[in-house]
């Protein structure tokens, strides 16, 4: 009988975390207790096992235990002022309260992401390349500072969120494998954050932002594309990007051991050197990490030996091909290959760590916490709340109560985040589908995630306001001001108290618009 994927995975990840226990043991410490940074942290694990790391970024916390330094650089949008975001405490944790002091009222992108290991390799936007990126210059977007908070150790943290668009690059670095060097690399991601295009990457690139050939590349790829390589199932998976190619095992194409990806934060890994490469996978939150191929160079020309030219790229193909999605949290880049012990030691320093997601309350409109948004329209709707349909991305009010299926009550709960365009307004994420955010498009509601646009940011920002009957609260919309959030017909609007359109209607518009606060169905 053949093993489903899933449970080939779950055995390999099990005998990789009891073979590397010792070792694991031995490097850290703290794993008692979340909220304390680690005495070693990655970097220092890689280096212990003589694969040091050549480029370390973490908008979440220090990777060297002895690290001091600031993680990123945000800038605001009101004056283009910008901000080291720098650490509580050496080798800890990302100081976020600088972050949401500094761009109170007003939004920000994330400018810098810093290089830790000493080396220089600093991330800043990426530039055009074979494909021109949506801001000046054709350059790529800068991701919104704000977009991907979670916690870790306890602590309130910022990832970055990539949507399509958006890219960091560096394509004059310091000491990172060019050739057949061998090189190791890391990735924390959202493995809730994807999409089909190409390529959310993390590794080394061409330093001319164009295709330069076969094996010109070694990056860690995550989504769900099909177009060149795939796993099993239906995705997403962890693959690397070896140019003209995303590659799950020795295979062009179908490679099974690849297994789909299901945990809210991922660990993606892979490795290269002269003859063989690595693909290892696990849940960044507990367990260990499953190989999911290990052997020869891709049955294909141009790959063994491989021809690596040592840019490093996040969130965009090594051309700047830049219509991918994911979010990207901490990882790292090695000189040399790192032992498979060296990498289950870094896996269980992760899991320590305690990543989480950024829910941290219920029933008040405060970032981070949950809720349930209930109309106070009588006689016909005050049994409903607000909620997205399961069949497309409109949003919609229905009845909910505690005889609701549970899909029902995850559906008519949000986790409320600071407001994307304006951080002293609001914006709604669903909970049940993270990364996808409560948004108009032509005056009506839909749940989606950023797509990259321009207004995607304004569109998502409500702000709030006393309820326009006198009970509860109304949300404002942060690009429309005279319209604010309404459900007229069962579906939802920005409204005006008049107005062209039907959903503009003044009956029951202050009713209609006023909303009472609850705590979450799910």
């Amino acid at each position: 009988m053949t093993k489903p994927p899933w449970l080939r995975r779950a055995a390999r990840a099990l005998l990789a975390t009891g073979s590397t226990a010792v070792l694991a043991a031995g490097l850290l410490t703290a794993t008692a207790g979340t909220s304390q940074a680690a005495t070693q942290a990655p970097c220092d694990i890689y280096a212990a096992g003589n694969t040091p790391c050549v480029a370390a970024h973490s908008t979440t916390r220090a990777l060297y235990a002895a690290y001091n330094g600031p993680l990123y650089q945000v800038m605001r949008a009101s004056d283009g002022a910008t901000k080291d975001i720098g650490l509580l405490s050496t080798g800890g944790y990302a100081d976020a309260a600088q972050q949401d002091a500094f761009c109170a009222a007003t939004s920000c992108v994330i400018t810098v992401l810093y290089d830790q290991s000493g080396k220089g390799n600093h991330l800043t936007q990426a530039p055009k390349g074979a494909f021109s990126g949506p801001a000046a210059g054709g350059n790529d977007n800068l991701a919104n500072a704000v977009e991907a908070p979670v916690t870790v150790g306890g602590h309130k943290a910022y990832g970055v969120y990539v949507a399509p668009g958006t890219g960091y690059r560096n394509n004059h670095t310091n000491g990172i494998a060019t050739g057949d060097q061998p090189e190791g690399m890391y990735a924390i991601l959202d493995g809730t954050h994807f999409n089909g295009g190409c390529c959310f990457d993390y590794g080394n690139a061409e330093t001319s932002s164009t295709d330069t050939g076969n094996g010109h590349m070694e990056a860690i790829y995550f989504g769900n594309s099909k177009v060149w390589g795939y796993g099993s199932g239906n995705g997403p998976w962890v693959m690397a990007d070896l140019e003209n190619g995303l590659f799950s095992g020795a295979n062009t194409r179908f490679n099974a051991g690849d297994p789909s990806i299901g945990d809210r934060f991922v660990t993606a890994a892979v490795k290269g050197g002269p003859g063989q490469w690595a693909i290892r996978s696990g849940n960044a939150q507990s367990g260990g990490l499953a190989t999911d191929y290990s052997g020869v160079r891709p049955n294909a020309s141009g790959y063994n030996p491989m021809h690596k030219e040592g840019a490093i790229i996040l969130g965009i193909g090594g051309d700047n091909s830049n219509g991918s999605a994911g979010t990207f949290y901490e990882g790292v880049m090695t000189s040399g290959y790192p032992s498979d012990a060296t990498e289950n030691a870094v896996q269980a320093n992760i899991t320590a760590a305690g990543y989480a997601g950024g829910s941290t309350g219920t029933g008040s409109l405060t970032p981070g916490s949950r809720v349930s948004l209930q109309a106070t329209t009588a006689p016909c709707c005050t049994g409903d709340y607000l909620r997205h349909d399961d069949a497309d991305d409109k949003v919609v009010i229905s009845p909910i109560s505690a005889a609701s299926s549970a899909t029902d009550k995850a559906d008519a709960s949000w986790i409320v985040r600071a407001g994307l365009a304006n951080s002293s307004c609001l914006t709604f994420e669903s909970a049940n589908q993270p990364g996808r955010f409560l948004r108009h498009y032509n005056f009506q509601l839909h749940l989606q995630a950023d797509d990259g646009g321009g207004n995607f940011a304004q569109d998502a920002t409500f702000c709030t306001a006393p309820g326009n009957s006198g009970t509860g609260t109304s949300f404002q919309s942060a690009n429309y001001p005279t319209k604010y959030l309404r459900h007229y017909n069962y579906t939802a609007y920005i409204a005006a108290n008049g107005g062209a359109n039907a959903w503009d209607a003044t009956t029951s518009w202050a009713q209609d618009t006023s909303w009472l606060t609850a705590a979450p169905w799910s």
